[in-house]
């Protein structure tokens, strides 16, 4: 293998491996928004505490 394609071969693999850490960047930083909203919407809901039971006298 010449030095020229051995060049190109490198540089494919380089621009493949850095395409490959962007697309894990982008997966981490959408599962950490979805992480916050989801401690949000925790912390909006309902008492936990109510809608277990059901007091019903005939």
């Amino acid at each position: 293998m010449d030095i020229a394609a051995l060049s190109v071969a490198m540089s494919q693999a380089s621009l493949a491996q850095n395409v490959g850490i962007q697309v894990m960047n982008i997966a981490k930083n959408q599962a950490e928004t979805q992480s916050q909203t989801m401690v949000e919407m925790l912390g909006k809901s309902v008492a936990p505490n109510l809608g277990k039971t059901l007091d019903i006298s005939v």
